[in-house]
Formats: C-alpha cells, structure tokens, sequence
C-alpha cells in the first residue's frame, strides 16, 4: 500500500471547528500524522492539491438503497464520485437479510422499483452475516446495514395484514438479535410499506427493546410524511422514550401540501424529546421530490398478501372502484394519508420494456395522452409492470428542506434508488449539493458545519471507532475537494450526471477516484457492530 502525503491542504477535520492548514500523511491505509505545512518531510507520493483545495472526512450516506448495487456495479461510481467512502443500507424496513427461500422470492418482487431483480445475481446468502461476507469479497465505499423490520415480519408472520402473535414477535426478536450480533448497526422500518406497517406500536416496541440492549438505533421510515405526519413522528419519539432505544428519523420530511410551512412544528417535538434526554437523530436530503415506487400508493389493504395478490386485485374491477375511492378521495395510507395528486407524479423507471416510452412523463400528462383518467393509467401501469414501476413524487416545499438541514442533530442521507432509468438526480448529486447550492450558494450552512452534518456527527451514530474525523491513528476515508467550485449537475431531465469539485476520493487509504475518474480499487468493506463494545469498526 502506497504511503501518501497531502501538504499544505486546508483541512476541515469533521468536528465542526475551523479549517486549518497542515499536513496530512496517510500510511498503511490509516492517517499516521497531521502536522504543520510543509513540517513532513516527505512519502511514496505527494499530493500538492494546489490553492484552494480542502481536505475532509469521507461523507456518510445514512440512507441507501444500494443493497444489490453494491453486488453487481461494485465500483459505484454514482455514490463514491460524491464523496462518499460509507453507506448506511437495509433501509425502510425491506431488504435481503434475514432471509428464506419464499421471502427473498416476494421481496425481490416488492423492491425491484428500488434496486432491480438482477437475474444472475447470486442470492444464496441467507443471515446478516452471510450478506456482510458478501459486501467483503469487493466493493468500493464501505457499507453498514440496518435489519428490516418489514423483512423480518415478511418470514415470521407473512404478508397479510394481520397482527402478530406473541409467539411470533418473540421468534422475530430473535431473528433481529442474530443480525445484530452478526453485525448490524441497528433495525429498519417502511411503515407506509407493506407488510412492516401491518405493525402495531407494541410489536415495534418489542422489537426497539432488542435494538438498545446491543446499543444500536432504531430507523423507521414513519406512518406518514403528509396527513398526520407529526402525530406519526410523535408516535416514534414516544416509542424511543418506552424502550430506551436511540432514534434515528430517516428522510425526514415534512411534504405534500398539508405540510407547508410546518417543519418548526416538527422540530419542537424533537427538541422537547432531547432535552428530556431521548437519543434523536435524523437525516434528510437536499432536494424537494421524493422517491418511491408507484405500487407503494396502493392502501396498504390493497397490497395484503403479498404482490400477486395485489395484482389479483387489481384485475377486478370491483377492487379496482375500491382503490380508486381512496387514492381519489378518502386518502390512501400508502400516500401517507393524503388522496394522489397525479401531476405529482413522475415515471422514473420500468421493468417491463414496452413502457419506456413513459420514463421521464408525469402521470396526468400520459394520462391526456391517453385519453384515459389517470387513476385508469395507474391501474394499467401497475398492471403491465407487475408493480416494478418506479417514480418521483415533487411534494416537497422549500422551507421546510432549509429548516430541517440547520437542525443539530441533522445528517445527510440520499435516499437514492440506482435501479430506475432516470433516477432521481439526488444519486449523483446529494453531498455536492450541500456543499455548492446550500453552503456556497444560499450560506444555509456554514462549511465546517456541514461537513460536520455529513462526516463527524454520523460517525458518532453508527459508533465508528475510527472513522468521520480527519485524526491521527483514523482510517483514510477522505475527500479533497474544491470549496469554490463544488456543486451537483444531475437534474430530473439527466440525473445520471457526475458532480464537479471532488478531486480525489480515498477510501481506507486507497484512491477511489483520483483526479475526478474512479480508479476501479475496491477498498471498502462491511462495518460491523460489535454488540459486546457497543461500537462498529
């Protein structure tokens, strides 16, 4: 392994305190020393950044959907040429470990709007700690993963809508602690995704219990980001007070037009907990439209027993006048209890090819194309995509983005689906955008603060022993980059766009971009909790 000197480098080492000039020299893949400029006398290799440049902790993405991406694209260009050296994955309570036969079958079928359904993938993990096996045969960032709740009520309980016995919650107690001693950082919920929101507070309970006695966190993707969104924030801050179990709000919104304006709201309830002294977090990212798939504003009803059922129902016409009244009128609770604006709501991929002429278009757009209601045009997109469909939802308001970002508890976390053929542009484009559009460009942020938002302050929550500051003796997950030019290019209409300003990229002392091109090493590896020190390495 090359030894690697960086001199004479403006460096914001993630705590939050002012960048200062120095040297930093990195060897074994560890930072060895930092050091006045100029004052080491020399490595393998120099990197003289030039006028300018600052060197900073790698960004941690506390919310990512690159289970599989990281599998069969293990360079991951779109996440790493950001910035980022970790990612949080296993989220919104639906992913591939714990798993059997049958589940893996329904929940590749559930998610292929989120990651795909690679057919020559091999899947023959089954455990935690078989997946995280996996991850260290080669990838390029480092990855933690979070246990699914949804997942594990999908093999102890099954799709219905239904609740579960205690026998059943206790089996799905010890599912979830094998994960975390295998090395899962924490547990994961969708409770606008089925079957996880078939889950009463008392399940979810049962389960926090296990996630704080291994010193983990809890991340739920909540009831509702629309009609009744702080009742149900309110709902996971009681349920972290009960078991004593840390919090981490994910993607943590405020949208649709119930939500205007209303982000204070949100955060009082959050400060009012930390003051009594609830351990919470969250994470948003820096754009206004969501991401999701379009089977998930089907009522969750509607979606019991699993996707061909639903698909059954969609075939009669009957069901079909039902799911229309409450995604036109009463309000789907898979549309976070507001009815479907469909102007809202933008096509980003396929799996059926036939239908890639619809990528890019919003569904009342095809919809006069058609000559069809656009309820007719979901019902029939669903259909012929067997659910895979996945879309933007621009519900977002301004506003609340810029209040949520400035909170002291806030983290960055993308959020980005890599599978779709227009992804949403926040998979190229999230921590440059922090850094050029809210930091450089509006001063919503402080730099030092933002990359503290985005390195130290995530560290801290997934207990990375070593990892998230630029500190002697930490691993070299590092990010030079350009303060003056930073900024994301993705855009709705061509996300697929790489970001300018990040220069080189190290993930465990190894160049991963170098110079702006991916360099192809796969430096990264799993990063697992050690249940007994309560910390992750």
């Amino acid at each position: 392994m090359t030894d690697l000197l960086f001199r004479d480098i403006d460096i914001i080492d993630g705590t939050g305190a002012p960048r200062f000039r120095g040297d930093v020299l990195v060897e074994q893949g560890r930072i060895s020393r930092i050091a006045e400029p100029g004052s080491i006398p020399g490595a393998d290799r120099v990197i003289d950044a030039g006028p300018g440049a600052a060197l900073c902790p790698g960004f941690i993405d506390m919310h990512a959907h690159s289970d599989l991406h990281l599998l069969t694209e293990p360079g991951h260009f779109p996440k790493v040429s950001q910035g980022i050296t970790t990612e949080v994955i296993g989220q919104d309570g639906l992913s591939y470990a714990p798993i059997d036969d049958a589940t893996l079958a329904v929940v590749r079928r559930q998610i292929a709007g989120w990651n795909g359904n690679p057919a020559d993938l091999d899947f023959s993990w089954r455990t935690v700690g078989e997946y995280l096996d996996r991850l260290d045969r080669g990838i390029t960032p480092n990855a933690a993963y979070l246990v699914p709740q949804g997942t594990l009520r999908l093999l102890v309980v099954g799709a219905d809508k239904r609740p579960a016995t205690a026998a059943e919650i206790g089996r799905m107690q010890e599912l979830l602690a094998q994960g975390l001693r295998e090395g899962a950082v924490g547990m994961s919920s969708g409770l606008t995704y089925t079957p996880g929101m078939y889950a009463d507070t008392g399940e979810l309970a049962a389960l926090c219990a296990v996630v704080a006695e291994f010193g983990g966190f809890y991340a739920p993707h909540t009831r509702s980001y629309g009609a009744g969104a702080l009742e149900a924030y309110a709902e996971m801050i009681e349920l972290a007070k009960k078991t004593g179990c840390a919090l981490h709000l994910t993607h943590a919104t405020m949208n649709f037009h119930v939500n205007r304006g209303r982000a204070p709201e949100f955060l009082a309830l959050i400060d009012a907990a930390r003051a009594e002294g609830c351990d919470i977090t969250l994470d948003t990212y820096p754009y206004l439209p969501g991401a999701t798939t379009l089977s998930a504003l089907l009522p969750s009803w509607a979606m019991s027993g699993g996707p061909d059922a639903a698909l059954a129902r969609l075939d009669d016409p009957e069901t079909r006048a039902r799911i229309a009244l409450d995604v036109n009128v009463n309000g789907s609770d898979g549309c976070h209890g507001v009815t479907v604006e469909w102007e809202t709501i933008q096509i980003s991929g396929v799996a059926n090819g036939e239908l890639a002429g619809y990528v890019g278009k919003r569904l009342d757009e095809i919809a006069a194309e058609r000559d069809m209601a656009p309820v007719e045009v979901f019902f029939d997109l669903l259909r012929r995509d067997q659910l895979a469909t996945s879309i933007l939802q621009h519900v977002g308001h301004e506003e609340n983005v810029r209040a949520i970002m400035v909170h002291p508890g806030h983290m960055g976390g993308s959020d980005a689906l890599l599978a779709p053929a227009r992804p949403h542009p926040r998979a190229w484009g999230t921590f440059p955008r922090y850094l050029g559009h809210y930091v450089r460009e509006l001063g919503v942020l402080e730099l030092e603060d933002c990359v503290h938002h985005l390195t130290g302050r995530p560290a801290a929550r997934l207990r990375l022993r070593d990892r998230g500051l630029v500190r002697t003796g930490y691993a070299a997950d590092l990010v030079v980059f350009d303060p003056a030019t930073v900024v994301d290019t993705a855009t709705s209409d061509d996300p697929k766009q790489q970001a300018r300003g990040i220069r080189h990229v190290l993930v465990n002392g190894e160049f991963a971009i170098e110079n702006g091109a991916p360099t192809g090493t796969l430096a990264g590896r799993a990063l697992r909790m050690n249940a007994s020190r309560k910390e992750t390495s």
